[in-house]
């Protein structure tokens, strides 16, 4: 694998540099990261204006944005296997904006979560086409190189979306946050229009047919490297979005910490974005399936020991710096897994690498979403449940990365 641009990729003398082309992506990945950290300090409000009499039906403001995107992002990819990167992506951020602008202006809870799902769906375009453009210019240990690079950028925002949210919110009421993604979507797609060259020129293009997409579906499907790449990411997104979902109610209600929860949350993303990178520089020397092992087993000892302490003792405020320790290795966690993960089921799927990482997309997502939804609805006001699944879902992932084949160095 030398990392160089494939054959399929044009216009070789006007490929942005290194460094710009991992700011693009990782920019463009931040779009999903962005939509649901920045509603975090927004679910009060929302709770209190369309849904008082059930404030818990606020966090399905996040469940209903990854719920479209995992649905989106089944058809993304293939589409831009058909029509070509940029198209889809600038399809996608239409799609997006008018799914933004409808939840600025919702009257009701129903309503929003439906321009929600709308958003969602919109913003499958960005996060699997930014997959495939990587994929068509790099492979193996190279891409997942990339992607944790790119990643840092994407840790970055969980960081300062909340707090971002809270300015508005303060300054202009919760719906402002919507016009905030509208602005962040229009300059990360128009960066990527005007300076990206297109990844995939029109004879590599595959032909818009029923068999072929269903050729293409079933060859992804069969290798046992995507099969397991999506159960665990699958594993892996609920352990996040159960945790999304459950972090700011941990924070108010278990530690009376809601004002200050924005910070908090950007100090957990801040300390838990060098994983990425680190992933980077390690990935090339001891290999992608080695390191989502350990990540995976350290989270199951993590969780499992903090829970036990927790359940056990009477910890007084030593248990808010427990769970603060915990949620820095968990956000880490993605970072040590998911490029690893994505890099594994393409390595063999390069002719195809948008409808591979749509249907591994998808599938990860939309189980992830109901895994972590799952976890967020049985808080009891203690986060013993959220240790507790995130330890069951890391140590059966653990378990399936034994069967995963080895990669090509």
């Amino acid at each position: 694998m030398t990392g160089q641009a494939t054959t399929r990729a044009p216009a070789h003398a006007r490929r942005l540099s290194r460094g710009e082309f991992i700011a693009l992506m990782g920019m463009i990945f931040a779009t999903v990261a962005f939509s649901i950290d920045a509603m975090l300090p927004a679910l009060p409000d929302i709770a209190t204006a369309l849904t008082p009499e059930a404030p818990n039906l606020a966090q399905l403001v996040l469940t209903s944005f990854l719920i479209g995107l995992g649905v989106g992002t089944l058809f993304t990819g293939p589409l831009s296997d058909v029509f070509g990167r940029k198209p889809v992506m600038m399809a996608g951020a239409v799609l997006y904006i008018i799914g933004t602008l409808l939840a600025w202006s919702a009257a009701s809870l129903e309503w929003l979560l439906a321009a929600r799902v709308l958003q969602g769906l919109g913003a499958a375009g960005p996060r699997v086409v930014a997959t495939a453009i990587i994929r068509d210019l790099y492979s193996g240990r190279q891409m997942a190189q990339i992607v944790s690079f790119a990643m840092l950028i994407f840790t970055i925002f969980p960081a300062v979306a909340p707090m971002i949210g809270a300015a508005i919110i303060w300054g202009f009421g919760w719906r402002a946050i919507f016009l905030a993604f509208l602005i962040f979507s229009v300059i990360s797609v128009g960066w990527l229009m005007l300076r990206q060259p297109e990844t995939l020129p029109k004879p590599a293009r595959r032909p818009f047919s029923a068999a072929t997409i269903r050729a293409a579906l079933v060859e992804a499907l069969s290798l046992k490297q995507m099969q397991f790449s999506i159960l665990v990411q699958t594993l892996i997104f609920g352990c996040l979005f159960g945790t999304i979902s459950s972090i700011q109610p941990i924070f108010d209600t278990t530690y009376g910490l809601n004002d200050s929860f924005p910070y908090w949350f950007a100090a957990i993303a801040a300390v838990a974005a060098p994983a990425a990178p680190i992933n980077g520089t390690l990935v090339m020397r001891l290999g992608m399936r080695p390191l989502v092992r350990r990540a995976l087993v350290t989270q199951v000892v993590g969780s499992l020991s903090i829970a036990a302490l927790i359940g056990v003792f009477s910890l007084g405020a030593a248990e808010f710096w427990l769970f603060f320790a915990w949620c820095i290795s968990l956000f880490a966690l993605a970072g040590f897994t998911i490029g690893n993960l994505n890099a594994l089921a393409l390595e063999p799927l390069g002719h195809i690498a948008g409808m591979a990482a749509s249907v591994m997309g998808a599938l990860a997502t939309v189980g992830g979403a109901a895994i972590g939804a799952v976890i967020g609805q049985v808080f009891d006001g203690t986060p013993l449940p959220l240790l507790l699944g995130c330890a069951l879902c890391s140590g059966a992932g653990a378990w399936i990365m034994r069967s995963m084949p080895r990669e090509a160095i």
